[in-house]
This record gives structure tokens, sequence and C-alpha cells, in this order.
């Protein structure tokens, strides 16, 4: 999935970016629930959202954590939290929210602040030297908290070709927020060595998997839809002509035999979730 937030601003059209957020939400909420209830974290505590977007996932966490807690979102686009606050306020929790514009390689908050750091398709993805922003979400976090992060790490979108899709996972869009030639332990998946390099301890990592199937809701198909359109963006020269052929034929919405529509439709995807405790 797509970056929220970084040293700058880096999505070209807001409106669209937001309403991409916004449709496949009910792809990612399942899983986010379910990664926030394995979490268990503490009643009343207080936690912050780095790289929050547009809030979906600061809800989550404030009603994981009951009324007596709270939940401070941070995000680099003033675009993003005009709408979070919205969202928050819609929902009648905004006692238990707030939201903030900031830098997360330079958060504005005191040393041991937070009880908890989460970060969902946000800091995983962040471009640059990792150990520093690593270090940097263990400041604000009190002796025993945790540093929670949470990355898109794989998909099977394209039932029935394989090939295909592994050609599209290997564009500069498919590949994406990697780049060719990147050291092997710049990559999501290697990120436990992060952790550990950040002097945290316990560290561990389970995966969440969300899946869909035909038929296929109003609501899924435009989720699986849009997905189909984020992951794989301006892939025209990079693909075969062959591929190419294939992907206007299967992965278009206005495709007679776009592949939303067999009847024996599956795909699923999968999440990442990295912890590490924060020593004293």
């Amino acid at each position: 999935m797509g970056k929220k937030n970084s040293t700058e601003s880096t999505v070209p059209d807001t409106d669209t970016y937001l309403q991409g957020l916004l449709v496949t939400n009910p792809l990612q909420e399942p899983i986010f629930r379910r990664a926030i209830h394995a979490l268990d974290l503490p009643p009343g505590s207080r936690g912050l959202d780095v790289g929050c977007g547009i809030g979906l996932q600061a809800l989550l966490l404030a009603e994981a954590v009951g009324p007596g807690g709270h939940v401070t979102g941070i995000d680099i686009s003033p675009e993003f939290l005009v709408y979070a606050r919205d969202i928050a306020e819609k929902a009648g929790i905004s006692d238990q929210i707030s939201f903030q514009e900031g830098d997360m390689n330079n958060l504005p908050f005191d040393d041991d602040t937070f009880d908890w750091v989460w970060s969902a398709n946000c800091a995983g993805y962040a471009p640059g030297e990792r150990l520093s922003l690593l270090k940097e979400l263990v400041r604000v976090v009190k002796p025993g908290g945790s540093v929670i992060i949470l990355a898109w790490s794989s998909q099977q979108l394209l039932p029935g070709y394989p090939l295909l899709e592994a050609h599209l996972n290997a564009t500069s869009s498919g590949i994406l927020p990697f780049v060719e030639g990147a050291a092997p332990e710049l990559h999501f998946p290697r990120m436990m060595g992060w952790f550990r390099s950040a002097g945290m301890e316990d560290v561990n990592v389970r995966t969440f998997a969300g899946d869909a199937c035909a038929p296929l809701s109003g609501e899924m198909r435009d989720a699986l839809a849009a997905l189909i359109e984020m992951r794989w963006v301006d892939v025209e020269d990079e693909l075969s002509e062959g591929d190419w052929a294939e992907f206007q034929r299967l992965c278009l919405a206005e495709s007679p035999e776009f592949i939303l529509d067999l009847s024996d439709y599956y795909a699923f995807f999968t999440y990442s979730m990295f912890r590490g405790r924060v020593v004293g």
C-alpha cells in the first residue's frame, strides 16, 4: 500500500489518494482490528499513531484503549489531518483522539511521553536510514512500552495468472517502496534486525491475512478495483507487449474480461506486524 508520511509530502493528488484510502478501507480494517486486538493494549494507555493519515486506525486504537485512554495522531499532511479530525468528531470520540502535524523523523514530543507507538503503512516504508527513525520512535516511548510497525507484505490479486502478477510486482510501481539495488537489510521483512539495533527487546512478528472471494459485494469489488489500480501504476513501459495486453484485459475495470468479474474469483493479501519492547 502507499506511504502516508515522509520527510516530504509525496502524494501528487491528495484528493485522489484520500479517496483511495477510503475505498480500500473495507479490505484493511478487518486486518487492523485483528492486529490491534492481538496487541492487547493496556486499557487507559496513551499511544501515538505515526503517519495517521485520515485517522482510520486512530479510531480503532482509541476504541481498544477505552475511554480512559488517549491516542495522538501525527502526519505530515495537513489535508489528511483536517479529514481525520472530522472523522473523529463524527464518531463522537474527539476527547479520546487528538491530531497534529509533524514529521516522524523529528517528533514534537518529549522523551518517554507515550505507552506505545503504532505506525501502519508508514514507518515500514520510510525512505532513508531506518535506524535513526526507529530510535526516534523509541525516544518518545516509556520504558517497558512498545513500538509497533505494520505494513503490507504480500498479495495475490490475479488468480490463475501468477507469471503476469510476478512481472507486475517487479515493475517500479509494483516493487515500491523498495528500489532496485537496495540493500537486503533495508527491506521491510528484515525489520526485526532494525528493532534490535534500536535497542529494543522481546522483538517479534506476526502476519495477518485478508481475503476476498466471489460473489463480491459492491463495496468489496470497488475496494479491490482501487487496490489493483494503486498497486500497478504506469507499468506499460516495463512490461512486454504480451504482458501489457494481458494487463489491459484483466486489470482495467472497463474491460469486459475484468478479473474481478470471474465467478470463481479469489484473492488474498497479508500484513506483517513487528513489535519490540523499549528498555529503560
